[in-house]
């Protein structure tokens, strides 16, 4: 017994020394790439805007639009399919990890040769050989290949949560945005009505005065001039708010008809836009492509280390437990019982450079991850950037904006006092307040751009996105 038994150590440390030789292999490998981290960026305000910003403007009808949009858009419902779909694959791969057990049933109807393992009786006859039995296989999962490939799944399905995630805020960006613009379109409306109105008055003026003999035809033909330009402005506003409607409508999800467009927004102007001093990593981060590809870097990293577990020995334990006859009389005796257990480790040998294939191959994987993390990275830092200085600058167009119009207000107020006091004539009166209206609407579209500019920034910074979970750091060691 001894004698059998002094090779066995010496196969322990043959086997030893091919593994150590096959971990040298691998430890060569390793990833070239390495994540960015991005910066701090200064904004034009102070504060940390809130997931449901847009809820400052309390209008119903954009609520409204956006739970519609986010309820019935196809390309939502598929990103959604596409998280359930990874949320699935998950759960598969956490089962690989589990014991598992099952129950077989098996019925051969053989002829049974001479020197086969039966009776005599049996031989060179057809008889049933039939088992029935519970299996049960375990894998120890030593080296964590198991574990490790759980991981990468998970990353997956927040990898797909996070596409659902920029779905859904690229969905809602695109609604609140033309909603803007539908409310600056109505206010241009508004504004055009009243400077046709105005215009026509001229007209009526210089009829009145052509009558009276104090001007001359060409003075009433440069003011009738005037109006065929007037009412164009008018119907190509009118035209800009159909085809909004019809936007709105179908980024909602119905019928892009006159029933189906949105009536006059409603926002609620009157409180400042949520301030922002600064952008911190942390609210860059919300970003959910960001997020994504950072996802993304955290799942090949946990598959790198599932094809490093590949070179080390797979240890499995199974047991069975049943019964086996020949025939079905006998097969639930105490005499046809069996049972069994077999531990078995695999090491892996000689495999051709597939394993060392496969990790470099991963290696490559994870480092095109990292790559596209970082491109990813500086196109949000590019995007935000640019989104501030949009912001301040449409901050400063506004305020500009307002003092122009304050200033054309003034100079209408003081020219009807003069005209109330005989020392200016109507005409002149009228003229100022096309002006003021021309301010109001350059102070209409500066306003809009500000509210446009917000909205681009708040998308920017992953705007009505809650909060991610911290992330470990994703470098292979």
């Amino acid at each position: 017994m001894d004698e059998q038994m002094k090779p066995f150590p010496a196969t322990l440390a043959l086997a030893g020394a091919l593994m150590l030789s096959a971990c040298a292999q691998m430890d060569a490998v390793k990833p070239a790439s390495q994540l960015k981290t991005p910066p701090a960026l200064n904004a034009p305000w102070a504060g940390m805007p809130s997931a449901d910003w847009w809820r400052q403007w309390r209008d119903p009808q954009l609520e409204q639009l956006i739970r519609l949009a986010l309820q019935d858009n196809p390309g939502l419902r598929g990103a959604e399919a596409r998280l359930r779909q990874a949320q699935a694959l998950s759960e598969a791969s956490a089962a690989a990890a589990q014991p598992q057990i099952n129950a077989q049933w098996q019925s051969t109807r053989q002829l049974h040769a001479e020197k086969n393992l039966v009776p005599p009786a049996g031989h060179g006859n057809y008889d049933w050989q039939t088992r029935a039995a519970v299996n049960l296989s375990y894998d120890l999962d030593a080296w964590g290949r198991e574990r490790q490939a759980l991981s990468a799944s998970l990353s997956d399905a927040q990898m797909a949560a996070a596409d659902a995630r920029l779905s859904a805020l690229n969905l809602e960006t695109a609604v609140i945005r033309a909603y803007l613009q539908l409310s600056e379109q109505y206010q241009q409306k508004d504004l055009a009505v009243a400077a046709l109105q105005q215009q026509q008055a001229l007209l009526d003026l210089s009829l009145r005065r052509k009558a009276a003999g104090l001007t001359a035809q060409p003075e009433v033909e440069q003011q009738r001039g005037k109006l065929p330009a007037a009412r164009a402005q008018l119907e190509q506003i009118d035209e800009r708010i159909a085809t909004l409607g019809n936007q709105l409508a179908a980024l909602s999800g119905q019928t892009p008809d006159t029933q189906n467009r949105p009536r006059r927004p409603t926002l609620r102007l009157d409180q400042p836009l949520d301030p922002l001093a600064a952008v911190p990593a942390q609210l860059l981060g919300r970003r959910p492509d960001l997020s994504a590809q950072r996802w993304r870097v955290e799942a090949e990293a946990a598959r790198i280390k599932v094809a490093r577990a590949a070179f080390y020995p797979n240890i499995n334990i199974s047991a069975f437990v049943g019964y086996q006859a020949i025939g079905f009389a006998d097969l639930l005796s105490p005499a046809a019982a069996l049972r069994g257990f077999a531990p078995a480790i695999s090491l892996p040998i000689f495999e051709g450079g597939r394993l060392r294939g496969q990790l470099r191959a991963q290696t490559a994987a994870y480092d095109q991850a990292v790559e596209s993390y970082n491109a990813v990275l500086i196109n949000a830092l590019s995007e935000t950037a640019s989104a501030i200085v949009r912001a301040r600058s449409a901050d400063q167009q506004s305020r500009q904006a307002d003092q122009a119009l304050d200033a054309a207000s003034r100079e209408r107020a003081l020219a009807e006092q003069a005209y109330r006091a005989g020392l200016n004539d109507q005409s002149a009166v009228r003229q100022l307040r096309l002006s003021e209206l021309s301010a109001r609407q350059k102070r209409a579209q500066a306003q809009a751009q500000r509210l446009d500019s917000y909205a681009a920034l708040m998308a920017a910074l992953g705007g009505g996105i809650e909060p991610q979970t911290p992330i470990a750091d994703g470098e292979v060691k």
